[in-house]
């Protein structure tokens, strides 16, 4: 049972230093290629996933649309 415990811990250590060592190629890649322009973060800009009526502009900065506060339901 403890055994379970120690490999579920050192599985998702290991994906999160997978993922640390992704961000860190992405990184370097872009630092050695200017003319790509800078990496996207995940969570940047304005996609599918925010919230935006005009696909092109954001309300705030970091990519996310204001909110109006307002809660429907």
């Amino acid at each position: 049972m403890v055994l379970d415990y120690l490999i579920a811990i050192a599985g998702v250590g290991g994906l999160l230093s997978g993922w640390l060592y992704v961000q860190h190629v992405t990184r370097r890649f872009a630092l050695d290629h200017p003319e790509f322009g800078p990496p996207r973060e995940e969570g940047e800009g304005c996609g599918g996933s925010c919230t935006c009526s005009s696909k092109g502009h954001c309300n705030r900065r970091g990519g996310y649309a204001r909110s109006s506060g307002t809660i429907e339901g």
